[in-house]
């Protein structure tokens, strides 16, 4: 009798052991069949995910440095970025530090996966069977960017607004909600031409850097064993080079987005300069240099990784 019952119990176990299995085959399967644009989508917004949790303080940092400016007085002393960091910690709290964060996952989750599978169709289309070029790696990172770019511009604004500490919104329904009353639809797509000037360009020249990187290494140092480390040593390099490019069009747009009077983009350039001279340009540099090329080159990482797990050339 003791026998039977065991040998039912362990009939039992091995069947719901054997439906967990074919449950796991049939969403490996669904996966499988999914559109490599699709696939694409999805690692990038995974990817994004990922680098947006890390990095959040940093935008922040950045952000607080770059409007300090328009209320410092003349003479005032310089303040940098650890003071903000500090500043932050103790006039809110730690978790201040992420204060922008909900807007940045709203815009990053499918922002970077719009990117990437943008990225993904248009290389697929136009270098299915050869390698981009410098230049034409450049168009094809700058594209991508742009199609992104613009489709995520109003939560791009409303993370900006958060993260200045200018505006007591409580939701990202709720800002769009205010903004959209109080200052019309244009709001929500302010600074798109400065935007496009730092999005672009940086994306473009990040992806002639990696790539290049890439291809100038020996067979052997980019074999799989090795893959992740090269990618985000690349990734690096490549984030560098795009962030001090392309940091003046970055500290133009947070000028227009935080400021309610919607200010053209040569406005906000001729007040910087005539305020701050060429150093308001770069202001908040340090920040935004180690958080776009940290997350750059995580989100690249992460993505190629995710993409040859699933036998997709990235």
């Amino acid at each position: 009798m003791e026998l039977a019952t065991q040998h039912r119990d362990r009939e039992v176990k091995e069947g719901k052991m054997q439906e967990k299995q074919d449950s796991q085959s049939q969403t490996a399967g669904s996966l499988g069949k999914a559109h490599p644009a699709l696939k694409a989508f999805m690692c990038g917004s995974l990817s994004g995910t990922c680098s947006t949790l890390l990095f959040q303080p940093l935008d922040l940092v950045k952000t607080r440095l770059q409007t300090l400016q328009n209320n410092a007085k003349p003479g005032a002393p310089k303040v940098g970025m650890f003071t903000v960091f500090i500043n932050v910690i103790r006039t809110e709290n730690f978790f201040s530090l992420w204060k922008g964060v909900s807007p940045s996952f709203v815009r990053c989750i499918p922002g970077v996966g719009i990117y990437f599978s943008t990225f993904y169709s248009l290389k697929q289309h136009y270098f299915l069977d050869r390698a981009p070029n410098a230049g034409e790696a450049v168009l094809l990172g700058a594209g991508a960017r742009t199609v992104a770019g613009v489709c995520m511009l109003p939560f791009t604004v409303i993370k900006t607004r958060f993260e200045s500490g200018r505006y007591n919104y409580v939701s990202v329904a709720g800002a769009l909600k205010s903004m959209y009353q109080t200052e019309g639809v244009r709001a929500l797509f302010s600074g798109l031409t400065a935007t496009l000037l730092r999005d672009a360009p940086f994306s473009g020249i990040y992806v002639m850097f990696y790539s290049q990187a890439k291809r100038a290494l020996p067979q052997e140092v980019t074999s799989a064993a090795y893959s992740p480390i090269v990618n985000f040593s690349c990734g690096v390099l490549a984030g560098i080079m795009a962030s001090l490019v392309t940091q003046p069009a970055d500290v133009v747009k947070t000028h227009i987005q935080v400021s309610p009077s919607h200010w053209r983009t040569t406005d906000a350039v001729r007040y910087i300069f005539m305020e701050h001279g060429l150093r308001g340009f770069f202001r908040g540099a340090v920040p935004r240099s180690l958080r776009r090329t940290l997350m750059a080159a995580m989100a690249w990482t992460v993505y190629e990784q995710l993409m040859a797990r699933m036998g997709l050339k990235s």
